[in-house]
């Protein structure tokens, strides 16, 4: 297969790199293939078992760093919604219907083309403190002085690990863990889901958290709450004020995540498109902790150590 003679599509975050064929798209990666191709493809087996689409495997070329999977097209609900004549809450109202199907999968392990067997991880605290700590390894080394450097990585560890004991749910539900509306499509009219190889089992508000507050498109707080609101109107059974609370805290920890994951993006794998999301992420953060008593030390931290000169830096490639 010769890959120089298809054509190239946009990629994501991953060290995956897409070629459309005639009927079919080419997936190549030498770097962590495991969960990129192998586990990426477990998971999409999941979600199909469980009659959500995602892509099929078409036919596997492992020793060669490859796999061929169906086409599910360019159209990518992010596409859909930044059209300013459609009803944004409709399709967020399709799209909560979708994540709710998700929530309902139970499957724990499944059978990999390899023929092993891969069992789903759950996400742990420590997963969800090691992946804050990205903001620390790539982010803070990047904007704050040597000399302070220390403090503020042994400070926000502190606080992290304070805000994770505030978390009150159970980690016993299938989370998709990017799951925003770049990684869904419109296919033959239904949603899709891609980008699938980082799914465990979490807490329910995750996957919510990730759509609503979603760094690659600007809302507004009034779309926000109608979006979380008709979340819970079909969760009659769902501890409302404690669901509340972990969607808060889950929506900061992943935004402080994923300022670390962008920086790492720019200076590591050099994309560095990623960079230019880092302001509304801090906008973000920003909205979930300016009234919320418990972000009040991490509030005060923040505003200290993190001026707006900062986060709102104009970032040189």
């Amino acid at each position: 297969m010769n890959l120089n003679n298809l054509v190239k599509l946009s990629g994501d975050a991953s060290f995956r790199t897409f070629y459309r064929g005639k009927k079919s798209v080419f997936v190549f990666c030498k770097k962590e293939k495991k969960i990129n191709l192998l586990i990426y493809d477990a998971i999409n087996k999941v979600l199909l078992k469980n009659q959500i689409k995602a892509p099929r495997l078409l036919k596997q070329y492992y020793r060669k760093n490859l796999i061929e999977i169906e086409d599910l097209g360019d159209q990518t609900i992010y596409n859909k919604i930044k059209n300013k004549r459609i009803i944004k809450i409709n399709y967020y109202k399709k799209i909560i219907l979708l994540l709710l199907k998700l929530q309902k999968i139970q499957t724990k392990k499944i059978k990999t083309f390899n023929n092993t067997n891969y069992t789903i991880p759950k996400y742990s605290k420590d997963k969800l403190f090691k992946e804050s700590k990205l903001f620390l390894d790539w982010y803070v080394v990047k904007v704050i002085s040597k000399q302070k450097q220390k403090m503020i990585n042994n400070k926000l560890k502190i606080i992290i690990k304070m805000l994770l004991t505030k978390i009150k749910n159970k980690n016993n539900i299938f989370v998709h863990r990017d799951f925003h509306i770049s990684n869904l499509m419109e296919y033959r009219k239904k949603l899709a889901i891609i980008d699938t190889q980082d799914a465990l089992y979490g807490n329910p508000a995750y996957d919510l958290a990730s759509l609503i507050d979603d760094v690659r498109l600007k809302t507004s707080n009034s779309l926000k709450e109608k979006i979380f609101r008709y979340f819970l109107k079909q969760n009659i059974s769902i501890n409302k004020k404690d669901f509340k609370n972990d969607f808060d805290v889950l929506s900061v920890l992943r935004n402080i995540k994923i300022i670390g994951i962008f920086t790492r993006l720019s200076s590591r794998d050099k994309k560095h498109y990623y960079l230019n999301l880092i302001p509304h992420a801090w906008k973000l953060i920003e909205n979930r902790i300016d009234n919320n008593e418990i972000f009040h030390d991490l509030k005060i931290f923040l505003d200290d150590n993190f001026s707006k000169k900062i986060r709102q830096k104009k970032w040189k490639k």
